[in-house]
């Protein structure tokens, strides 16, 4: 997937050098009255860039705000079959917004890989993603296999009552984003994996049950859990902790009809 990160400001040119080297590569565009990233490309206006990268790139990751991406990008549209994905980023880093081509163009994977780089929060508001209010988390060995993850997550649905087709996320902790085992299970599975920080998961005030073994091997309270937990918004446990196959699993549920 060819991947360009474009950015107005010195802020978003920050944001633009850590994401581009572990996008592909990507390529990196920069407005000209920017000083840093003196290696990238730079440009005068917006929608002239647009035009040029946007038949080019598979996906377009902006660091801008949202109103002067779509404003760029409204003239290049063709059809959802042919458009690259876009996802658009906060100067502080805090959303990966899933734009344009969230299922076609794979912007709803480029918007999870920006923010798990980022520790972001993704935004995907497409239908089929939305409706779905289940999070898997998952904490394991390292070498675990593929097939022992499957078979973990399969058994904790089937304990809570549920399906994978209701499963938005499988979550983890940040320091298990190279475990190939869990990377190939997620991918099996199709769901997408979620990372969460490490410093989120010591930091956070929500109630999940600490494990010795977890603070022995990865200096984490748990992972799990709290990898549910924090991986959505307004979420509960519906399935507690479970040692399956060697691994921990436990089940969140997102309230979306709740206000708190």
């Amino acid at each position: 997937m060819r991947i360009a990160v474009i950015t107005l400001s010195d802020q978003g040119a920050r944001l633009a050098a850590r994401l581009a080297p572990r996008l592909g590569p990507a390529e990196s565009f920069v407005h000209e009255a920017v000083t840093e990233l003196a290696e990238a490309t730079r440009f005068t206006r917006l929608k002239d860039l647009t035009r040029t990268v946007f038949p080019s790139f598979d996906g377009l990751v902006y660091v801008a705000p949202v109103g002067a991406v779509v404003r760029s990008v409204v003239e290049c549209l063709e059809h959802k079959t042919v458009d690259p994905a876009v996802v658009v980023v906060d100067v502080g880093g805090r959303w990966a917004v899933s734009l344009l081509g969230g299922h076609e163009g794979g912007a709803n994977e480029l918007a999870l890989a920006v923010a798990n780089l980022l520790d972001a929060e993704p935004v995907i508001t497409t239908t089929t993603e939305a409706a779905k209010d289940l999070i898997v988390g998952v904490g394991c060995r390292r070498g675990v296999s593929r097939k022992t993850v499957v078979a973990a997550v399969r058994e904790a649905l089937d304990r809570a009552g549920c399906s994978v087709e209701s499963v938005r996320l499988l979550a983890t902790a940040d320091i298990k984003a190279d475990e190939a085992g869990l990377v190939e299970a997620a991918r099996e599975l199709g769901l997408p994996l979620r990372l969460i920080s490490s410093a989120a998961i010591r930091q956070t005030r929500r109630e999940f049950q600490t494990s010795a073994l977890a603070q022995e091997k990865v200096d984490l309270p748990a992972v799990a859990e709290p990898a549910a937990l924090l991986a959505g918004r307004r979420t509960r446990l519906l399935l507690p902790k479970q040692v399956l196959y060697g691994l921990t699993v436990a089940n969140a549920r997102e309230d979306c009809t709740s206000s708190d």
